[in-house]
């Protein structure tokens, strides 16, 4: 594989993130569109992490930090080049970032039944904890 290179997104990027996650991400989230992404890159410019190989996009996560807990979403590598070291090289950066904003834990958000993404997480250090269940609740109709 050639040079990985690691960056934050810029709006000019959203078009081929979301185009990216229709092909890389497990399931669609209520935020997969142009406003959320354009608002999440507006109020944390950092937040959105990109890999590119040869100039394409191979993988991003989201490393959102609220002052209080560090959150890890959209953690996506293209079907082709999993397991070279991309997620890994995303979540060294993510972390990295938590670090420097004075984070102590990072949690990751993960479907239930994406087994794939439950052996990347462990491989990675992270536990499933069990003694907690997220609730939701849409606040959009």
């Amino acid at each position: 594989m050639s040079e990985l290179r690691v960056r934050a997104a810029g709006p000019e990027d959203l078009d081929t993130v979301l185009a990216f996650w229709k092909v890389a991400a497990e399931g669609p989230s209520i935020s997969d569109d142009r406003e959320g992404v354009e608002r999440l890159v507006a109020r944390d410019p950092e937040a959105l992490i990109l890999a590119e190989s040869d100039g394409e996009l191979v993988g991003t996560v989201i490393a959102g930090f609220d002052g209080w807990r560090c959150h890890l979403y959209r953690l996506a590598v293209r079907p082709d080049r999993r397991r070279r070291g991309i997620g890994s090289a995303l979540l060294a950066v993510a972390e990295e970032r938590f670090a420097r904003l004075g984070g102590r834990r990072a949690d990751a958000m993960v479907l239930q039944d994406n087994g794939t993404a439950h052996h990347a997480w462990g491989a990675a250090g992270y536990a499933r904890e069990e003694r907690r269940r997220r609730w939701v609740k849409p606040l959009t109709g």
